[in-house]
């Protein structure tokens, strides 16, 4: 039994094979329609969410499988003080996978541990997004043709993002990845991943706060919204929200062939106006969400591609 706790838990090897199947989901989804009969996927969703819980709820469906759940911790025993591993070996009794997200980084983790179904990490506070990054990276093969030898400019908040801290430890395995950092001074990458992944694993890297210096050398822009659920300052939040809107005349400034990635929600750091551009792949990046969360399933539930 093998769970999704964080994009490193998958080799590049296995992170090829599964974005294959994804592929193979994508184009003929009909033939996938039944490979989880009787199968059963818990949602555990400590904290508000509707890409992530809703897309596995959709994986799960498109697979002929169902899913039970809660979609808030007010809606689930932990109201009344039930602990995470108490609530997982209930939950073992029901389901054959779950998906879990928490406000408490290392939450699935400690999940994992009483599990005796497989767990996958939907997201735990400010750390990791391991499915999201899932998306991130077939959306980034479907669109450039490859994972290696590019530039990505990642926008925004890149302090508390956990889908640009599973995204930057994911790109850093394939070669000839440089990354842009594009945030204000308070919302600058943590220490621990400039140490302990880019440098460690000699990446090239520069932290800049000018969006529109930075667009002309991008491949792939990865803008990301400051998240008022992670400050403990209002002041601090008002003050930071607006540091960077992507909007279409620094567009203009991009390649032709440069694509722009957001994890969603978006708040105003993307105007409308851009939705209109070839290049905003955002809402592309949802719907492959939807085939990379059903090959992830296919994966840890052990089932067979069909023929």
């Amino acid at each position: 039994m093998r769970h999704l706790l964080n994009p490193l838990d998958f080799s590049v090897e296995e992170i090829t094979r599964l974005l294959d199947l994804a592929g193979d989901i994508e184009h003929n989804l009909p033939k996938y329609a039944h490979v989880c009969d009787g199968k059963k996927l818990a949602t555990l969703f400590y904290e508000p969410s509707t890409r992530t819980r809703l897309s596995f709820e959709a994986a799960m469906l498109n697979l002929g499988g169902s899913v039970l759940g809660f979609a808030s911790a007010d809606s689930s025993s932990a109201a009344k003080g039930e602990s995470v591993a108490d609530t997982i070996r209930i939950i073992s009794c029901y389901a054959d996978i779950c998906a879990m997200r928490h406000p408490k980084e290392g939450a699935p983790l400690v999940a994992s541990q009483f599990s005796s179904i497989p767990v996958i990490n939907a997201g735990d506070g400010g750390h990791q997004h391991p499915t999201q990054t899932l998306t991130d990276l077939l959306t980034i093969r479907n669109l450039k043709g490859r994972l290696d030898n590019l530039t990505v400019g990642l926008c925004g908040d890149l302090k508390f993002g956990r889908t640009v801290h599973s995204l930057i430890e994911a790109l850093v395995r394939y070669t000839g990845i440089r990354f842009v950092l594009i945030s204000p001074q308070e919302l600058k990458v943590p220490g621990y991943i400039r140490t302990d992944v880019l440098d460690k694993n000699h990446v090239e890297y520069k932290e800049v706060d000018n969006l529109d210096e930075a667009m002309p050398e991008l491949d792939i822009l990865y803008m990301t919204r400051v998240q008022k659920e992670r400050f403990f300052n209002e002041e601090d939040y008002i003050r930071l929200k607006d540091s960077y809107i992507l909007d279409r005349q620094k567009m203009k400034l991009a390649k032709e062939d440069m694509y722009v990635l957001h994890p969603l929600p978006r708040v105003n750091e993307i105007s409308v106006e851009v939705d209109k551009d070839p290049r905003a792949a955002y809402f592309r990046q949802a719907q492959y969400g939807v085939y990379a969360r059903m090959a992830l399933i296919m994966t840890l539930l052990e089932v067979e591609k069909p023929c």
